[in-house]
């Protein structure tokens, strides 16, 4: 059988004395936790080990006995560590020896109850105790791999990372504490930092108390009845700008939540949406500032009026070219006239629409600056819901020109179904035999050859307003892709990966140090972190997504046959 024994590195210089820890009898491994040194009571060391395990869940018992002697060692201390064995009822007892400055230590198992003799081969592992507490074993997110397999299986790994985390307690005593017991660990040296750590938990209690309160009182605002009446319930539910604010509403509401963090995940999800939020503000207060620099608010404002013009008077001469003969095609002429005339008087009200707001756009845009410093995100979405403001008169030629030309396609198909003698049946929705009379096949062979010879002239318009509303589409779509990147990135996990990787723990590998005859093997657990890939993917925040659920050929078909293509958020929807 092949002994494996977990020893802590930080212990490697610690005192003679007893091994606590937990004995894995499924894995025949035993964790080293900590040393305790001489002298001691052993009726008192029984006595912590009792409470340690009733706080910590863990069966922490003595291991054995640990000897670190500068000289040669005495029969004396050997018959003493021996004798212990018989005191602690532990099997097997260990007994673990390091002499002088030697990095080949003398290991030896005995087993007092047990008959066979024979001689156990021993495996020494040496592991960093304070990067195994505070690493999170993360399970395989795919089928693991026959190398990955080979370098330990997850549900023993899972049990010696469970070992040390739960252990936690053992951790706060050190050797300067004034009680009988004196202990050797990796924080042995103090818990000036846990005491810092409790200040900092105890000063920010109040804070979350107030935000939390600010919060309750702003959630029932928005869920007042004010805000269900219309137009107010469908602006809510249709500008980007509510969407991202209700969002990081819930986002506030999750930080200032005084219910503690459960497991790992949902202390990860709390940490993650606080940077989140932190590194949105500070990118928003960086644009703000940058924005009221050099009346930069003023040169933007005088800039958006002739741009606006611009837009509109190459929609004037697009619609000219449409008017003519566009690409020497032969359009219907009277209803390329009307089309035209019609589009123009739209363009016309929109550019009287511009210069009347034109002397109140400057305050609006600083206003609108200052909503920077909520966070970025809402700057994005607010400059998205500017846009779509701005080519609203885009948006209505769209609806026009594929309303006339879904109506013009539906017409000619029903008209197709009434030459072969079908019909489409509404109440079984499926194309059924029917039988028309003269007059109504000669009614429709008319209205057949009218939509059809219609149909180019009303299909030019409806593809080159259907071409900028798709541009419109993809500029809204571009900066919401960035604001679900801001919301969606994990980045409290990436610095985490990047400063401390072994705190998100995909798994270990051993390294084998240097060996001498008669001597144990000796190994190096070190921990493999998980990949950046891996890292977004598990810890991912959910975001409220604008992305059309629909196909590439549904969507093609939509664009085909003329129906609406909304780019609008939908309320309620959450992603992950």
């Amino acid at each position: 059988m092949v002994l494996k024994i977990f020893f802590p590195s930080c212990c490697s210089s610690a005192e003679s004395g007893i091994l606590i820890g937990r004995w894995i009898s499924q894995q025949s491994s035993a964790v080293v936790l900590a040393v305790v040194h001489f002298p001691f009571i052993p009726l008192q060391v029984k006595q912590y080990l009792s409470e340690l395990q009733r706080v910590t869940a863990v069966s922490v018992s003595v291991l054995g006995s640990w000897s670190n002697s500068q000289q040669e060692k005495e029969e004396s201390l050997s018959e003493f560590l021996e004798d212990l064995g018989t005191i602690f009822s532990q099997e097997p007892w260990i007994q673990i020896s390091k002499e002088g400055d030697n990095k080949f230590w003398s290991c030896s198992v005995l087993q007092k109850n047990s008959d066979n003799h024979k001689e156990e081969e021993i495996i020494l592992v040496y592991y960093d105790q304070r990067q195994v507490m505070l690493s999170h074993l993360h399970p395989p997110l795919e089928a693991a791999s026959s190398a990955e397999q080979e370098a330990g299986d997850p549900s023993r790994l899972a049990a010696i990372f469970s070992t040390v985390s739960r252990s936690r307690v053992l951790f706060m005593t050190d050797r300067y504490d004034d009680g009988p017991i004196k202990l050797t660990h990796w924080q042995s040296d103090g818990v000036e930092a846990s005491i810092i750590v409790e200040l900092l938990k105890q000063g920010s209690g109040p804070a979350c108390v107030l935000l939390a309160f600010l919060l309750s009182l702003l959630s029932r605002l928005c869920r007042s009845r004010v805000l269900k009446f219309w137009p107010l319930s469908f602006l809510w539910s249709k500008l980007s700008t509510c969407e991202q604010l209700g969002h990081r509403l819930q986002h506030l509401q999750v930080i200032s939540s005084n219910k503690k963090a459960q497991n790992q995940t949902q202390f990860m999800r709390k940490a993650n949406i606080f940077v989140s939020l932190l590194i949105d503000v500070a990118l928003g207060i960086l644009l703000m500032s940058w924005l009221y620099r050099k009346n930069r608010i003023g040169h933007l404002a005088d800039t958006l009026i002739p741009v606006a013009d611009h837009v509109a008077e190459e929609l004037q001469d697009l619609l000219q070219w449409l008017m003519g003969a566009p690409a020497g095609l032969k359009m219907n002429r009277a209803l390329d006239q009307v089309l035209g005339r019609f589009f123009l008087y739209h363009i016309h009200l929109w550019i009287s629409y511009i210069h009347l707001m034109s002397p109140f756009i400057e305050m609006i845009l600083w206003y609108v600056g200052l909503s920077a410093c909520l966070g970025l995100t809402v700057a994005l979405c607010i400059l998205s819901d500017i846009l779509a403001l701005l080519t609203f008169h885009i948006y209505c030629f769209y609806v026009y020109g594929a309303r006339l030309y879904c109506l013009k396609i539906y017409g000619l198909s029903s008209l197709w179904r009434l030459f072969r003698g079908k019909k489409w049946n509404v109440l079984r929705q499926r194309v059924d035999s029917c039988s028309y009379d003269l007059d109504q096949l000669f009614i429709g062979t008319l209205l057949f050859t009218i939509l059809l010879f219609l149909l180019p002239t009303t299909a030019l318009y409806y593809l080159v307003f259907t071409l900028l509303r798709l541009l419109v589409v993809v500029v809204q779509g571009l900066i919401h892709l960035l604001v679900d990147l801001i919301d969606s990135l994990p980045l409290y996990s990436l610095i985490l990966r990047l400063c401390r990787s072994y705190r998100l723990a995909a798994g270990v590998k051993f390294r084998v140090l240097e060996q001498q005859d008669g001597k144990p093997l000796r190994l190096l657990m070190q921990i493999n972190p998980l990949s950046y890939g891996s890292v977004v993917q598990t810890y991912r925040l959910p975001t409220y997504s604008c992305y059309p659920k629909d196909s590439w050929t549904s969507l093609c078909k939509k664009l085909f046959l003329g129906e609406l293509i909304y780019p609008w958020k939908h309320k309620g929807e959450k992603q992950d």
